[in-house]
């Protein structure tokens, strides 16, 4: 039997998370996304060298942060510079399920422009994750129409 390239039940693309603080980040993203954790490899100080987790139908890699290894936790880098966009049935009470379990909230949930009920959050390792659920199937022209709008709109405020 050939070996798959790509391994049963993983994507093409999987986002590999670096916190600072493994073994609390995957409790928190269980108790805030219900995250079901797969396996945990940890070096022989207790740092998590490589975990695999599943939200929904997607899976994710996780790992402690490393000196020397070219990649540095959002909360120690300052910033975060990709979004992972999480998008679920019932995402109201997802989206509260995670402020309770500790995210701040850099986008309040509401309906958007272009079909989706969208919020952001920031997790307590620095990383911004956007949930949504898709509301509405709108229309290539009334989507441009309504995005006009609403860049009119936030122009205005500033």
């Amino acid at each position: 039997m050939a070996v798959k390239a790509v391994p049963e039940g993983a994507h093409t693309i999987t986002p590999h998370l670096v916190v600072n603080g493994g073994e609390k980040a995957l409790e928190f993203y269980k108790k805030a996304f219900g995250a079901q954790i797969a396996n945990v490899h940890k070096t022989p100080d207790g740092k998590v060298m490589h975990a695999e987790f599943k939200i929904g139908d997607s899976r994710l890699f996780l790992a402690d942060e490393f000196p020397g290894s070219g990649c540095s936790a959002p909360n120690r880098a300052g910033e975060c510079s990709v979004i992972l966009n999480l998008y679920m049935d019932g995402i109201d009470k997802l989206f509260d399920q995670a402020v309770s379990a500790g995210a701040t909230v850099t986008m309040p949930l509401a309906n958007q422009f272009w079909g989706d009920r969208y919020g952001q959050l920031k997790d307590p390792f620095g990383h911004i994750w956007a949930l949504g659920q898709h509301v509405e199937d709108v229309a290539p022209e009334e989507m441009e129409r309504r995005a006009r709008e609403a860049f009119a709109h936030m122009a205005a405020k500033v």
